[in-house]
């Protein structure tokens, strides 16, 4: 390869990785400083927990369609067979992990969690679930744990870091009380946790949307479970 060439391209490559991590970083900040807002407004988190969806979509999909950067970014059909085995069974194996520890929770006494299971079923909100899913994926194991790691991040560091953001992000998008708020970021831990590994294994964020939407299925089994 000729050296201007090689040049430029790599030149690209920072670019597209530093528009990456620019406009993440841009996008959660406004998410958590409409969430601060809201909560002492009428509007509740609704209106962060809106642009926290559409705006994940919208960004995941503006980044990669002009910088054509959609395996940079792990949202790419890359390996995606690989990433759809690993995210199934991992889902899989995680889902009936979920619904045991819950049993064992509801037996010792322990409550569900009404204010979500009130936005869930009486606001219908269940159905919205799987775009949830993909846009907190797209944007956290997607476009900021891609753009840690061609930050020179360490890999570990970046899937704790972005685990991190995504379990605090709960406590300014959540419309519920602060309790359940805390106890939807610790379920973020696993979540986090097992879809960043298996975004770095497979290189795709597919698998992550896969093992999110399952686990929120085992939610969704939950929440109609009848409580002893």
């Amino acid at each position: 390869m000729h050296p201007t060439t090689a040049h430029t391209q790599a030149y690209s490559l920072s670019q597209t990785a530093g528009a990456r991590l620019r406009s993440t970083i841009i996008l959660v900040a406004v998410i958590w400083l409409s969430g601060l807002i809201g909560h002492f407004t009428p509007l509740a988190e609704w209106p962060a927990l809106v642009l926290y969806v559409l705006g994940s979509i919208g960004l995941a999909l503006y980044h990669n369609i002009r910088y054509a950067d959609w395996r940079g970014s792990f949202i790419t059909r890359h390996n995606l067979r690989s990433a759809l085995i690993w995210g199934v069974g991992s889902g899989v194996v995680l889902t009936m992990v979920g619904l045991l520890n819950t049993l064992v929770f509801y037996a010792g006494g322990g409550k569900p969690m009404t204010q979500m299971q009130t936005i869930l079923i009486d606001v219908g909100f269940v159905y919205l679930f799987p775009v949830l899913a993909l846009a907190e994926e797209w944007l956290w194991r997607g476009l900021a744990l891609s753009a840690l790691l061609d930050h020179g991040v360490n890999r570990h560091a970046a899937v704790a870091l972005t685990t991190l953001a995504y379990m605090v992000n709960h406590f300014f998008v959540a419309p519920v009380g602060w309790i359940e708020r805390g106890m939807m970021a610790l379920m973020g831990l696993p979540i986090g946790l097992l879809a960043g590994y298996l975004t770095l294994k497979t290189r795709n964020a597919w698998s992550a949307v896969v093992v999110h939407v399952l686990i929120m299925a085992s939610m969704m089994i939950v929440a109609f479970l009848p409580v002893p």
